[in-house]
């Protein structure tokens, strides 16, 4: 009897929607027990992986100890370690997404580069499995589907895990201590509950899960620091359908898209249907991402209504200010910032070229400026607008579009950037009703889908070649030219932050509600910063690949596009300058030290950074609280209707009694 080809191809989209389905199940757990969406989610996999590759391949441990030691002690252990380090005072604290947003994306930075670091970049082959993938073979099946036995086991233990997860929350004492902490950690705490111990186990479940994840997808996968955290990132579209509190739904998610994806294989259309299919089989897990972002509501229970707190102080480092002033900081800071740009000037050889990216980065970090510091709009994925800079500069150089021949280097880079920058209202139109997680995840989902579907896809760029001929080609030259365009994009961002609009844009980062109240055009004002950010992403992609003379789809790898975000916190979102130091530093580090070292000093820096801006933001929220609007000329006590000046001069607040209170709850403090 022949197995029709849909039920064999079921069978193996099993597979990957089970470790999919599992690490949906670590991400709706914890989010239940802490509060938190864990964006470390993939780092933990991918570094338990290695972990289970090293104890078995390169120590030659007994395959049973190496996944005992590595799923029952290491994933959970670290899992313990973010709660204890990092996320514990936070949740006590009852921070803010943004807050707990930025701890995430450290964490993941850092195992992202220690990865790096102890391991290298090159993808490994050898990952162990821990079930072999011969056929199950059970009586009456003869004739059926050929189930692998680990698929089958991958199976049930999602299906044993839910279940377990499910009875324990509803029918132990545990679960009951669970959902009093979830409802309200202080009242539970008062109660007597010890919500650390929740918090420790939700955590530890997670990360046991991720691992889980991780050393079931690694044997099928190339195993290397990137590529993994990526894939099991695309999974939280698993875990946004589910709304975040459905184990059901995410179990059956999962397994939907991967049987999905797994069906898919078997169709081939005719003519240019056939690559376009093959890539959204591929990638059906970002598309899913790509549609349930865009789901109203299904992020309103994690993405919260408090307003991002105002960037950090344009001291560099956590910490610089305490004993210098900050004009001194920013003569420190420009100064540097000269230094590490005009450097390069008298290199040579070798030495110029691997400092080649460094203004370029600067430009796209810049974009960050505007769009985060000045806009307060959280975007992760404007390694998603760099690299379609480049793809269209290597497009009108090479090719030409149907309407255009192909055009110098200067002019197709500035024509990429005026078609480019539309494209930021892919997420500015979302960005008007959305804040926090709910931006964050939405501004990821475009960036990775325009990796997955554009960049990666061969059809759409083999062949394309950035040609810098003519004065472009000697690397000094280029290199000054970088220098003009980044010198005239400082100007232009300038003139925005000190301009009216700049206050408006300060109004509606430093406390949106108000900023509404107070007559400021907050939509007009989101789409003006994201179709900035857009365009000037684009410029510093389209010399990025100038640069290197190749469009190299790595370089836009979404999980850059994090590190870059990073970056930007860790030396000030509110500084041009600091985007400028973060990129020339980026750029410094990795051509003078090995592959790994700038995104593990980066973790670094911005879980040091948080830990500093917290104690800041808890000193500002209690100045606030016992003085603050007292020298602002509001009344302490009363409900006469007030006026403050906002910041810099702009526009006047007029607030009553109920507005007071509002932006007390909203504002932290800092409204």
């Amino acid at each position: 009897m022949t197995v029709p080809l849909p039920v064999d191809l079921a069978v193996a989209g099993l597979a990957v929607g089970s470790a999919a389905a599992l690490s949906g199940i670590g991400l709706v757990v914890c989010h239940r027990a802490t509060g938190v969406l864990n964006l470390a989610q993939g780092a933990v996999a991918m570094v338990t992986a290695y972990a289970l590759r090293q104890t078995v391949v390169v120590w030659h441990w007994p395959r049973a100890l190496a996944a005992a030691v590595c799923l029952l002690v290491f994933a959970p252990g670290l899992g313990v370690l973010m709660d204890v380090l990092v996320f514990r005072r936070l949740q006590r604290r009852e921070a803010g997404t943004t807050e707990t947003l930025v701890a995430g994306l450290g964490v993941f930075v850092l195992l992202i580069g220690s990865a790096a670091l102890l391991w290298g970049l090159t993808p490994l082959t050898d990952a162990p499995a821990l079930v072999p993938a011969d056929p199950l073979h059970l009586p009456g099946l003869s004739g059926g589907p050929r189930i692998p036995l680990s698929t089958a086991v991958d199976l049930g233990i999602v299906l044993l895990i839910a279940a377990g997860v499910g009875a324990v929350s509803r029918w132990t004492p545990f679960g009951t201590t669970l959902r009093a902490v979830v409802d309200n950690r202080r009242l539970a705490e008062l109660s007597g509950l010890d919500a650390d111990r929740v918090s420790s186990v939700g955590w530890a479940f997670g990360a046991f899960t991720a691992g889980l994840t991780g050393v079931l997808l690694a044997p099928g996968l190339r195993l290397d620091p990137y590529g993994l955290p990526l894939l099991v990132m695309e999974t939280l579209a698993v875990a946004v359908a589910a709304g975040l509190r459905s184990l059901p739904l995410a179990v059956g998610t999962a397994l939907l898209l991967g049987v999905g994806q797994s069906e898919l294989t078997a169709v081939h259309p005719a003519g240019w249907g056939g690559p376009l299919l093959q890539s959204v089989s591929a990638d059906l897990f970002v598309l899913a991402l790509l549609a349930v972002v865009f789901l109203p509501g299904r992020l309103a229970r994690a993405s919260g209504t408090a307003a991002p707190p105002p960037p950090p102080p344009s001291g560099s480092a956590p910490g610089a200010g305490a004993h210098v002033g900050p004009d001194a900081v920013r003569t420190l800071r420009r100064g540097g910032c000269a230094v590490l740009l005009l450097a390069p000037l008298v290199l040579r050889g070798n030495d110029l070229r691997a400092l080649l990216p460094g203004p370029a980065l600067a430009l796209v970090l810049l974009s960050l400026v505007v769009v985060t510091g000045y806009g307060g709009q959280i975007s992760l994925g404007q390694a998603g607008y760099a690299g379609l800079g480049a793809l269209l500069t290597g497009t009108l150089v090479g090719h030409g579009l149907p309407a255009l021949p192909a055009l110098p280097a200067l002019p197709a880079l500035l024509v990429a950037v005026a078609v480019a920058a539309p494209f930021g209202l892919l997420v500015g139109w979302p960005a008007i009703r959305r804040r926090g997680l709910a931006l964050a995840l939405t501004t990821f989902a475009v960036g990775t889908a325009m990796s997955r579907l554009v960049f990666q896809q061969p059809y759409l760029t083999v062949g394309i070649r950035l040609d810098r001929s003519g004065p472009w080609a000697d690397d000094r030259v280029y290199y000054a030219i970088e220098l003009a365009l980044l010198a005239v994009a400082l100007l232009l961002v300038r003139a925005l932050h000190r301009g009216r609009t700049g206050r408006a844009l300060g109004a509606m980062r430093d406390h949106e509600p108000a900023a509404y109240a107070s007559g400021v055009e907050v939509p007009r004002l989101k789409l003006l910063a994201f179709t900035a950010g857009a365009a000037l992403a684009a410029l510093g992609g389209g010399l990025l690949g100038l640069g290197a003379q190749a469009f190299d789809p790595d370089s836009f790898d979404p999980v850059l596009g994090l590190l870059w975000f990073a970056a930007v916190v860790v030396f000030g979102t509110g500084s041009a300058a600091g985007a400028v130091f973060a990129a020339m530093a980026l750029t410094a580090l990795d051509a003078a030290t090995s592959t790994g070292v700038s995104a593990a000093a980066i973790g670094v820096l911005a879980l040091l950074r948080g830990r500093v801006s917290l104690a800041r933001a808890v000193t500002a929220a209690d100045a606030a609280a016992t003085g603050a609007t007292a020298t602002a000329g509001v009344p302490a006590r009363g409900g006469a209707a007030v006026s403050a000046e906002g910041p810099a001069g702009g526009p006047v607040l007029r607030l009553n009694a109920l507005g007071l209170r509002l932006a007390r709850q909203f504002g932290g403090g800092h409204g």
